[in-house]
């Protein structure tokens, strides 16, 4: 580390203005739409992605907030962002869950939670190989490099989805082997990889990236099950992104009221002959463990998504609100509108309910110790947001009418031939001022009806899997044993559970534990900050 990166770990929590400084020690080689990007913290094509990021640093510095945007990490006693922290507790998953949902309340995604989520993920993998080895240098390891983390406040891109070649063949199967990340040297100072990752959120303007497997792996395989840690700008590194939210559409007169203030930008990595010292790598070739590494992520950014699009869906139960009122509505007495704002609210509180629960039911890890959500909510809460996006959306539409996409464009709202007269035709509700009426339209239009808007649906639908893979992690982890047992016993059939029958392999005695007592963890959430999420 050069001697003005180390000047990061002075302090355990940095600002907003700070962590934007911050990325002038970095000099990463960035594409955005063709263009080499010579200063990411000064480029205009990211700054909605840098204001995201901007305002996890502050929340955990607003009085109000910090309480539930940091937590004091019991190995080291030190306060830390909360997306940098390692579950304790239930509680602590409750307290990542509101603290998600708040981020995205401001910022539509917040992006620095995936940190959280494979933090937490390689922390679990690196004590499970250390039990099966009977050693404690995996620990050791990765408790270095959380520290040197937690201690630089660092934001950390996740560099997991391989771009996976032919999707019918497996890594070692490719034509191309760069096709997956890579082993191709070992030396004793590290490894070298190659190989290609994408779908990297908020890639350009992060301090490090946790590369990661991306499936379960074969012996086969071996060279493709790695995980490690590099700075952004490593040598051989090659960053080609897409521009981050609307930075450029009607600046001057706010089309993409949202978007151009906040959005984020997506990546595909090239890694050419990359080094990884050893004290950075976490495993590399110990293909038996990829499974559980990517199950762990999984499952913990399934439960963060849920509070993402919770917060998201804020937004939006929000703006139909201020729409109804804008177009002359009370919906508490046409129900007509009232019916499909209930039904906004329900899906959205519904799939954080599941959050929730996860968290609730949450349980210590058997190797780390460390909290994980229950895997059954996690992946229902996050299938049905998945699934449920495009009604959100359509829902949206329903109580705000067709002038979201219908209006003139917002220069005319400024044209002396025209200005006049729409502000006096096109205002509805007498108390509710012309432009406040369109400014609300507008909103909804750039988060449901806009290239962002379009992002959103399918970054819900396919971030952290796609539903067919919530699908098969439900049917494995349900307890379906315990209710065919159920039914059989009420039937009267006096039958035994039966290890070799699979239909009752999987049981759950009680909820949380085999007693069927109360979750272990100290189930505790701190206050919410009063300018958060309403109850």
């Amino acid at each position: 580390m050069t001697r003005d990166r180390m000047l990061l770990t002075s302090g355990r929590l940095i600002s907003g203005a700070g962590y934007r400084e911050s990325l002038r020690r970095y000099t990463p080689k960035v594409y955005v739409d063709g263009e080499l990007i010579a200063s990411v913290a000064d480029a205009p094509t990211l700054q909605p992605g840098i204001n995201a990021l901007a305002v996890s640093y502050d929340f955990a510095l607003d009085s109000d907030k910090t309480p539930l945007m940091t937590a004091v990490q019991t190995s080291s006693g030190a306060t830390v962002n909360r997306m940098l922290h390692i579950n304790e507790s239930a509680g602590d998953l409750l307290n990542k869950l509101e603290a998600v949902r708040i981020l995205c309340q401001e910022t539509g995604c917040a992006q620095r939670y995936l940190a959280h989520d494979a933090l937490n993920a390689i922390h679990q993998v690196s004590a499970r190989i250390d039990d099966a080895r009977g050693s404690s240098e995996h620990r050791a390891r990765f408790a270095a490099y959380l520290e040197e983390v937690q201690a630089s406040d660092w934001s950390l891109g996740i560099a997991m989805t391989d771009a996976k070649g032919d999707r019918s063949k497996r890594p070692h199967q490719q034509a191309n082997p760069d096709t997956y990340v890579h082993i191709v040297e070992r030396n004793p100072r590290g490894i070298v990889i190659s190989g290609t990752k994408a779908i990297v959120t908020g890639a350009p303007y992060m301090h490090e990236f946790l590369v990661m497997p991306s499936r379960n792996m074969g012996p086969a395989d071996a060279d493709f099950a790695v995980c490690c840690a590099l700075p952004v700008d490593a040598p051989g590194l090659t960053i080609i992104a897409r521009p981050a939210g609307r930075p450029g559409d009607k600046l001057e007169h706010g089309a993409a009221l949202f978007s151009r203030r906040y959005g984020q930008s997506t990546a595909v990595l090239v890694f050419d002959r990359v080094f990884v010292p050893w004290e950075r790598v976490f495993f590399a070739g110990e293909w038996e463990h990829s499974g559980s590494l990517t199950y762990h992520y999984a499952t913990h950014h399934r439960h963060s998504c849920i509070a993402a699009r919770a917060g998201f869906g804020d937004l939006l139960i929000g703006a139909g609100a201020l729409m109804c009122e804008a177009n002359g509505f009370d919906p508490g007495r046409k129900a007509s509108l009232r019916e499909p704002m209930v039904e906004l609210i329900k899906i959205t509180e519904g799939f954080f309910a599941c959050g929730v629960a996860a968290s609730v039911y949450g349980t210590p890890d058997p190797y780390s110790g460390s909290f994980m959500p229950e895997a059954v909510f996690a992946n229902i809460g996050k299938l049905l947001l998945a699934t449920q996006i495009y009604d959100m959306h359509r829902l949206a539409h329903e109580v705000s009418g067709g002038l979201i996409v219908a209006l003139p464009g917002p220069d005319e709202d400024h044209n002396p031939a025209t200005g006049a007269t729409l502000a006096e035709v096109l205002r509805a509700n007498p108390d509710v001022p012309y432009d406040k009426r369109i400014e609300v339209a507008r909103f909804i239009e750039d988060l449901t009806a806009s290239y962002q808007g379009g992002w959103y649906s399918v970054i819900s639908l396919h971030g952290g899997g796609s539903p067919a893979a919530m699908k098969q992690e439900i049917w494995r982890h349900y307890p379906l044993g315990s209710k065919v047992e159920l039914v059989e016993s009420l039937l009267d059939r006096g039958v035994l559970h039966d290890e070799s029958r699979a239909i009752t392999r999987n049981r759950q005695p009680g909820r949380c534990c085999d007693a069927g007592c109360s979750p272990p963890g100290q189930t505790i959430m701190v206050p919410l900050p009063r300018s958060g999420k309403l109850s």
